[in-house]
C-alpha cells in the first residue's frame, strides 16, 4: 500500500481493503475482514466512530438489542471481557457506548478519523480506460481536517458510508424550497429529529413536521407529548401524497413490535386531534415572517407561521466521490440495480424485502461494493441486520469463499403491511390500491429511519 502525502511516502507491502465509513457496517465488514485474515482499513470522516449515530443518538431504535449486534464483531469482542446488551432497545446513544465505541477500540488503528473520502478511483485509469483496468490497485482520495490531501491504495473498496448527511429536502421537486436554505440558516428549519429538550421548548408554538416516514412518525410522537402537557401548541403533520394511505405502518402485525407501535402512537394524536394531518401538500416555497417561517404549496396554500420546521422526507446517496467508478445504479432510486426493484417504495409490497448479498451488491468494477443503507439509495427502512448479512457475504466473496458469499443466513421479520406507497395523487383510492398483491388493503409501511435501525 502507499500512503502518499505531502511531505512523505510510506511503503507497506500489502494493500489493504478500505472501508468507506465507520458506522455499524462499517466496522462490522472490519471484524469480518479480519476474521478471514484480511487487512481492513475503515476511514470515517467524523472524530469517532458512528459519528452519524451519535447526531440522532437521542433516538431509541426499534430493533432490539439482539438485532444490532453482528455475529463476527461479537465474535472478536467476546476475549476482551465485553458482554453484549440482551434486553431492551436502545438509543442511538446507547448503540454506540455499550457496543459500536468498544467495538472500534477493539479495531484500533484499523479505524483512521477525520479521514473524508472525496474520490474513488483505478490507479493510472479514468472511467473511460478499459486496458488493464481490473488489474490496477483502488486509489482512494482523502482530505484530513487541515485540508492535507493522501492518496491510499487498495486491494478492494467496501462503500458503507450510509445516507445520514444527505438529508432529502423539503422541497416537493426534490429541490430545496425557495426560501429553505434562509429558514435553516435562520434556525427556523431543521433536517433532523429533535431531543425532548428542544420540543419542550416549542411549547405554546406552532410547529410542522414535513414527511411521511419513520423519522418523521418519531418527531410527531416527541412534539405530540408536548402537545398534551401544553395546550397551546399546534403541531401540523404535512404529507406530500394526497391520502394517509401507508403513514401508520403494520401496527401489530409488525414483527418488529416496536417499528408497529411507533406509526400506532403517531396515529393515535392525529385521531386525538394533539396533530393536525395536511395532505397533498407539495412544498414549494418556505417565506420568513416576523421571526417565523411560512410553508406555501404548489397549489397556493399557506401555512400559519411556524417557529420550527422539522424536515424528514427521507435521504439520499452521497454519490460525488465515485464519478471515476464504474458503478450499476437505478435511476430512480440510486441503488445498486440488482436489488432496486426489491426495495422501491413505488412498487415494493407484502412484508419485508429478501436478504441481499454478495452478488447483489457487487458493481461492474471489479471489487468495489456498496453496503448498508446506502445500498439502498433512496428507498426507505433499511435494518442493521439487513446490513450485517451484506458485509459477512462480501467480506466472503473478497476473500474467496462463493460458498458463504451465495449462502443466505438472514430471514427479516415481516412488516405486517401490504401494498406499494400508492395515494400520491388519487385521495379516493383505497390503501392497497395499486399493490402487487392480492390480499385485502391493509396500511403500508413507513418511510426510512434513521442511517440503521
Amino acid at each position: 500500500m502507499s500512503y502518499i502525502e505531502e511531505r512523505q511516502c510510506v511503503e507497506v507491502s500489502v494493500n489493504p481493503i478500505v472501508i468507506i465509513g465507520a458506522g455499524p457496517q462499517g466496522l462490522a465488514a472490519a471484524a469480518h475482514l479480519l476474521e478471514r485474515g484480511l487487512t481492513p482499513l475503515v476511514l470515517e470522516s467524523g472524530d469517532a466512530a458512528a459519528s452519524a449515530v451519535a447526531e440522532w443518538g437521542h433516538v431509541r431504535l426499534f430493533s432490539r438489542w439482539s438485532e444490532l449486534i453482528d455475529p463476527a464483531s461479537r465474535r472478536l469482542l467476546e476475549p476482551t471481557g465485553w458482554t453484549g446488551p440482551v434486553q431492551g432497545y436502545p438509543t442511538g446513544a446507547q448503540w454506540i457506548e455499550d457496543y459500536l465505541a468498544p467495538l472500534a477500540a477493539v479495531l484500533g488503528d484499523r479505524v483512521r478519523y477525520g479521514a473524508r473520502v472525496v474520490g474513488v478511483g483505478r490507479k493510472g485509469r479514468d472511467l473511460s480506460v478499459d486496458a488493464g483496468r481490473a488489474d490496477q490497485p483502488f486509489v482512494v482520495h482523502i482530505e484530513r481536517p487541515d485540508g492535507a490531501e493522501e492518496r491510499i491504495e487498495a486491494s478492494a473498496v467496501i462503500d458503507a458510508s450510509g445516507t445520514w448527511r444527505m438529508p432529502n429536502p423539503a422541497g416537493a421537486d426534490g429541490l430545496p424550497a425557495l426560501g429553505e436554505r434562509a429558514a435553516a440558516d435562520a434556525g427556523l428549519l431543521a433536517h433532523r429529529m429533535p431531543a425532548s429538550e428542544e420540543a419542550s421548548a416549542l411549547a405554546g408554538r406552532h410547529v410542522v413536521v414535513v414527511g411521511n416516514g419513520h423519522s418523521a412518525a418519531t418527531t410527531i410522537g416527541v412534539l405530540s407529548r408536548v402537545a398534551k402537557s401544553a395546550p397551546g401548541t399546534r403541531v401540523t403533520w404535512v404529507l406530500r401524497r394526497g391520502a394517509v394511505g401507508n403513514t401508520f405502518g403494520g401496527g401489530s402485525s409488525d414483527e418488529l413490535p416496536e417499528r408497529g407501535a411507533l406509526g400506532q402512537r403517531a396515529k393515535d394524536a392525529v385521531d386525538s386531534g394533539l396533530v393536525r394531518l395536511v395532505t397533498g401538500f407539495r412544498t414549494e416555497q418556505i417565506v420568513l415572517d416576523g421571526g417565523q417561517a411560512v410553508l406555501v404549496a404548489e397549489d397556493g396554500r399557506r401555512l400559519e407561521p411556524a417557529a420550527r420546521i422539522f424536515v424528514a422526507t427521507g435521504f439520499r446517496p452521497d454519490l460525488s466521490f465515485l464519478s471515476e467508478m464504474r458503478v450499476d445504479l437505478d435511476v430512480r432510486l440510486q441503488a445498486p440495480a440488482k436489488i432496486a426493484a426489491e426495495v422501491d417504495p413505488n412498487v415494493h409490497s407484502c412484508g419485508s424485502v429478501r436478504a441481499t448479498g454478495a452478488a447483489d451488491l457487487q458493481q461492474p468494477e471489479p471489487g468495489f461494493y456498496i453496503v448498508g443503507a446506502k445500498s439502498y439509495g433512496r428507498a426507505p427502512t433499511f435494518l442493521a441486520l439487513t446490513g450485517f448479512e451484506q458485509v459477512r457475504s462480501v467480506v466472503a466473496a473478497i476473500a474467496g469463499d462463493r460458498e458463504a458469499a451465495e449462502r443466505v443466513e438472514l430471514v427479516l421479520p415481516e412488516t405486517g403491511v401490504c401494498g406499494g406507497s400508492g395515494l400520491f395523487d388519487a385521495p379516493g383510492e383505497q390503501p392497497g390500491s395499486g399493490s402487487c398483491c392480492a390480499a385485502e388493503p391493509q396500511l403500508i409501511q413507513l418511510g426510512r429511519a434513521p442511517a440503521a435501525r
